[in-house]
């Protein structure tokens, strides 16, 4: 698959994500978040907020994208967005753009609340797996 996404797979994202938004665990913050993904096989995912009474545990809806990425067998994230509870689009926090980052890299798509920014927009110089296997490869030779 391409990383060309249409605006037809935009509008299925977006549904996917309020869809999820619905079913947020929010009883703390009381602001549920919906989360959906194209993966690079086609498979559309989709995770929402799930909060603790230990806050500093809550899990982020762009956790549940990827859990439901590993959990189908893998790949690799094409396009991304997701709502808030008026199904407007939000930016994920620092934390879910490293966790994306992971599972996609930097060519990414998000549709943020300003348009459709890639991942190396959102979060420029990432950290990621491939700075590890760096240090790894130079221990290893």
């Amino acid at each position: 698959m391409t990383n060309e996404v249409t605006e037809e797979v935009w509008q299925v994202l977006h549904e996917t994500a309020v869809d999820a938004m619905k079913r947020a665990y929010a009883p703390y913050s009381k602001y549920p978040v919906g989360a959906a993904a194209l993966v690079d096989d086609g498979r559309i995912l989709s995770g929402c907020n799930v909060e603790n009474a230990a806050l500093g545990v809550t899990l982020c809806a762009e956790c549940g994208v990827i859990s439901d990425l590993i959990n189908g067998g893998g790949g690799r994230l094409v396009a991304f967005t997701c709502v808030n509870e008026d199904g407007a689009k939000i930016v994920p926090c620092g934390r879910c753009r490293q966790i994306l980052f992971e599972h996609s890299g930097k060519e990414l798509l998000l549709y943020m609340p300003d348009g459709i920014q890639t991942m190396d927009q959102v979060l420029p110089g990432a950290f990621g797996p491939a700075d590890l296997h760096q240090i790894t490869e130079r221990a290893d030779g």
